[in-house]
């Protein structure tokens, strides 16, 4: 398993590639964004311009993660960011996340984008096993999730703080059987 090849993974609408120095200030303005922040769970902080340099700048030199940056292709913008991480290298299993900022929804750049990381998990790195968190009010993603062929697997109850509100968590997962059969029916 190597992840730290970083690719360019390419669909009909969405693009994901490894993330420049350029997208510094892109992230910046899309981590700010309120509905990112409530749909992730996020604490509402500003994040320090040379933190988040940092962060997007050594994102290409990590070995045990894949985080790659979402881009529209009609437009050239960047509106997210797609990430496989805590990976468990001998259950050859990780966790999923995404984030789409304002510039990127509604669209299916989320759907696609999604269905081309997992297939690289699963066709490229040859995980057996991808999960994710969602949390309730967030039925949107869910729906994206499911139609990519996770399956819910419990609730983690309170999992979330946002504010003064606790919010659940549903843990879903997708298997690599799970994904060649859906894959294998819908050609």
């Amino acid at each position: 398993m190597d992840f730290s090849i970083k690719p360019v993974l390419t669909g009909e609408r969405a693009a994901l590639r490894p993330f420049t120095r350029d997208d510094v200030p892109v992230m910046a303005r899309i981590l700010a964004d309120p509905e990112v922040l409530l749909l992730t769970g996020s604490p509402v902080e500003e994040f320090d311009p040379d933190r988040l340099r940092a962060w997007y700048g050594s994102r290409n030199e990590q070995g045990d993660r894949l985080d790659l940056g979402i881009v529209d292709r009609a437009s050239g913008e960047l509106v997210g960011e797609a990430v496989l991480n805590e990976w468990d290298e001998h259950n050859r299993s990780c966790n999923f996340r995404i984030l789409i900022g304002p510039g990127g929804r509604g669209r299916g750049l989320g759907t696609e984008a999604v269905r081309l990381i997992v297939g690289h998990a699963f066709g490229q790195l040859g995980l057996h096993r991808v999960s994710l968190h969602v949390l309730a009010h967030n039925p949107r993603a869910r729906h994206v999730y499911e139609k990519a062929g996770f399956v819910a697997e419990g609730v983690d109850r309170q999992a979330v703080r946002l504010g003064e509100e606790w919010v659940d968590a549903t843990r879903m997962a997708l298997l690599a059987p799970e994904w060649a059969a859906l894959n294998a029916t819908a050609r």
